[in-house]
């Protein structure tokens, strides 16, 4: 057996929606499935998926739009001050961009940005960043990626006399701050058909009503804020993401360029993972150690060599970043264990002085994948005693519910289900840490801490066929609500499976039916090739994709889990480098067995041999879910027997140590007994120990089969044996050879050698599973009788 790591939720879609879009689509099976399962459910709703004919939607259904326009219209007409406030994510940042290069377009001169600082001034609109605008003088401000709920930062602005323009896509409150206009697609007064953009979208939309037509020179921003800030990826999103993606790959904005070329990225190639995992972690870099201004300057620059500049400073910043994270991380994962270790705490509270508090929800979402439970992290300020923290949850958990049952220790939370900010009193975080603990242990169960992977189907090796890999990436680009698929493929063999990599981190395998196969690699799960038989029927979940190579495409799979649900044999018979196999042995559930005394003397590596010296001891040997370690062999057949029937059994290593085989040895047949016992006859007396090698050497024997039928002899009252002198009994009576002992034994470990040491491993799994079923077969075939 092979436990997956994850608990596998696997959708099941309804088979004749799915065979309604493979004929009226000519759609893939898998494909079929897979839009069956997001809700793409008509032959109607699939084509304008895959197949988009909508265009933007009128900016204009905004509320508040057309107000907006004639405002930013008249302060360009009139060359007013315009400043654009920003916020400094992804989302902010591109959001930011989108409007100026629009105003700049409509011929604004007097247009600029403003980004407040994560660290002095925190999220949104503040006053004292207002008034120092106005004293500026800028005539009108324009929030992007923030404003919804600056309501007392809005009578600021009228009280002082700057004009206010608010966009976002944050949940609005029951009050909306009082502004020249306020767009945002999920006002309760909106009836906005799509209500889900980023922030960037809703610049976007500004955007295009100004310059009266969507810019699709903008479209690559619009694209990167979309993809970076996890909004739901369909609709008017998913318009934004896939035609931005493919302008994107074609665009000529220097700063893009520049960002690209730095860190390798090929232009043609880009999609969704590219910006998620690779531009927006550096366009974040910057606001979460200093200040994101330094991205807007970058894709605002016209001049090619500042935009290589300071595309080499964002890249250097985001190495900074990596650095503090990972030093973070590591610091807080020794906390975490040691903590764990006294206290298995369902919420997880982490906490240091000097931590950086730009990056701290980086390490949380770190910390919540290797412990799975809710993560609070804080950077604690001792000199102020108070605690700035950042948590992630997981499914079960809802931060921001919990957080309002502790609001009384909060003076400021914010956040949702699955992400919140916090800060608090330095003295209260273990209060907090207790409460919490307490709302958690009534709301999840043991279950809640396995983590859970959504599969969107159950296929088949035949299913996964180049061109159906191909027809699915029309369901990209894929994100929030249209997640990259993963599939379960049951009960295939892995007939090539090997470490590769450097370092032996990584897992190449090929998946087979008997028909067809499938290559595939998993990274960072080199050491599953230690826990895999050759032989195991696994299943397989992961992604898949093609592998381009010389010019060859083919279908693959990128592993993410495997799992075996059956026992498995693991053949190390004759191995003697003990130690290194051993090593590859799980930690947890070994249970190391023995059947002769002297084996421990033998295995001085092992620290806990389990002797097994009776069928009593063997039949109350607890192995049921184990990993069993058979190092020796056992006395005979039932021994073993005992030991395995009726068990439940994990895996099996097995090594069948035998100091003194008998397979190789020669048993002597009846006419050898014949000679020899009429040889002890016609000499009456024999000294074996004087004459005995004479004797082997005269018959061509080995001196061990004389002393095995002088044994065999001496047990069926044949002889007599004083002190190495044979003596004949006289009118012995008649025995068969079967009768003694000792030759009973020497054909039943000859016999049980053959069975456990020198059969196939096809063989010997066989065997050992009668051994274990027995009972159980014997169960079943009463009742099938």
């Amino acid at each position: 057996m092979l436990q997956a790591r994850t608990r596998w939720s696997v959708q099941a879609a309804d088979q004749s929606k799915v065979d309604e879009l493979i004929n009226e689509l000519q759609l893939a099976p898998l494909v079929a499935t897979l839009l069956i399962n997001r809700g793409i459910d008509t032959p109607a709703k699939a084509s304008e998926f895959l197949f988009p004919t909508v265009d933007f939607y009128d900016p204009f259904i905004l509320k508040d739009m057309d107000r907006c326009v004639n405002r930013i219209n008249e302060a360009i007409e009139k060359n007013e001050r315009i400043v654009v406030y920003g916020d400094y994510d992804a989302d902010g940042v591109s959001s930011t961009v989108v409007l100026l290069k629009a105003l700049q377009e409509l011929g604004a001169t007097s247009v600029n940005f403003y980004i407040p600082n994560r660290f002095t001034e925190g999220y949104g609109p503040n006053e004292k960043a207002f008034r120092h605008l106005k004293n500026e003088g800028y005539d009108l401000i324009i929030t992007v990626d923030n404003g919804i709920s600056a309501i007392h930062e809005a009578q600021v602005a009228k009280e002082i006399g700057i004009d206010l323009i608010v966009t976002d896509h944050h949940e609005p409150g029951p009050v909306l701050p009082e502004a020249i206009a306020v767009i945002h697609p999920n006002r309760k007064d909106s009836t906005y058909p799509f209500k889900e953009l980023a922030g960037v979208g809703v610049a976007f939309k500004v955007a295009t009503a100004l310059l009266g037509k969507p810019p699709e020179h903008l479209l690559p921003y619009a694209a990167i804020g979309t993809i970076a800030d996890l909004v739901s990826l369909h609709d008017e999103n998913r318009l934004i993401a896939k035609k931005g993606l493919s302008h994107l790959r074609k665009t000529n904005e220097i700063g893009l360029l520049a960002l690209m070329k730095l860190v390798g990225i090929k232009q043609t190639e880009i999609n969704e993972e590219t910006i998620g995992f690779t531009l927006a972690p550096r366009i974040n870099a910057p606001g979460r150690l200093d200040s994101a201004s330094t991205v807007v300057e970058l894709f605002m620059t016209e001049n090619r060599e500042l935009a290589e500049q300071l595309a080499d400073e964002i890249n250097e910043i985001n190495t900074e970043r990596q650095e503090i994270v990972n030093e973070m991380t590591n610091k807080a994962m020794e906390m975490v264990a040691a903590s764990q270790a006294e206290n298995n705490h369902s919420v997880i509270i982490v906490g240091n002085e000097g931590w950086h508090p730009g990056v701290i929800g980086i390490v949380a979402s770190r910390l919540v994948e290797k412990f799975y439970r809710p993560v609070f992290v804080f950077s604690y300020d001792r000199d102020k005693g108070l605690a700035k923290g950042s948590a992630r949850s997981i499914p079960g958990f809802n931060l921001y519910e919990n957080l309002y049952d502790c609001k009384d220790l909060l003076p400021h939370f914010g956040g949702h289900k699955m992400a919140a900010g916090l800060t608090l009193n330095l003295d209260e975080v273990e209060e907090l840490h207790s409460r919490l603990n307490q709302l958690a242990n009534e709301q999840l169960t043991e279950e809640d801490f396995i983590p859970v992977t959504e599969l969107d189907g159950i296929f088949t090796l035949e299913e996964t066929t180049l061109e159906a890999i191909e027809q699915m990436q029309l369901l990209a680009p894929f994100g929030m609500h249209n997640p990259k698929p993963k599939v379960l493929i049951k009960d295939v063999q892995l007939p090539q499976l090997k470490k590769v990599g450097g370092d032996q981190k990584h897992l190449k395998v090929t998946l087979s039916d008997g028909v067809h196969q499938l290559d595939g690699i998993a990274f960072d799960m080199g050491s599953y090739a230690d826990h895999l038989s050759p032989v195991a029927n696994a299943s397989i979940i992961g992604e898949l994709g093609i592998n381009e190579w010389n010019n060859t495409r083919k279908p693959q799979i990128f592993l993410k889990d495997i799992s075996v649900s059956e026992w498995q044999l693991f053949d190390y018979r004759g191995n003697k480098k003990l130690q290194q196999w051993i090593n590859k042995l799980p930690n947890e559930n070994c249970k190391f067995i023995i059947f002769q005394e002297d084996s421990y003397d033998k295995f001085p590596e092992v620290d806990e041999l389990i002797f097994i010296d009776s069928d009593e001891t063997a039949k109350n040997c607890h192995l049921d879910g184990m990993h069993v370690v058979i190092l020796d062999m056992p006395p005979n057949r039932h021994r073993i027997e005992c030991l395995l029937t009726d068990k439940s059994i994990a895996r099996i290593y097995a090594h069948f140590y035998q100091h003194d085989t008998q397979f190789f040895r020669t048993i002597p047949t009846r006419d050898h007994f014949k000679w020899f016992f009429a040889f002890l006859l016609k000499k009456g007396v024999f000294d074996i120990n004087r004459y005995g090698n004479d004797l082997a050497n005269y018959r061509g024997w080995s001196k061990n089969t004389i002393h095995f039928m002088t044994k065999v002899f001496f047990e069926l009252d044949f002889v007599t044996i004083n002190n190495g002198i044979i003596s004949v009994v006289e009118k012995a009576k008649k025995r068969d050879l079967t009768e003694s002992k000792t030759y009973q034994e020497r054909i039943e470990m000859i016999q049980l050698e053959k069975e456990l040491l020198y059969s196939s491993y096809d063989q010997l799994k066989k065997w050992l599973s009668h051994c274990m079923q027995k009972e159980n077969h014997e169960e079943a075939k009463v009742l099938w009788t």
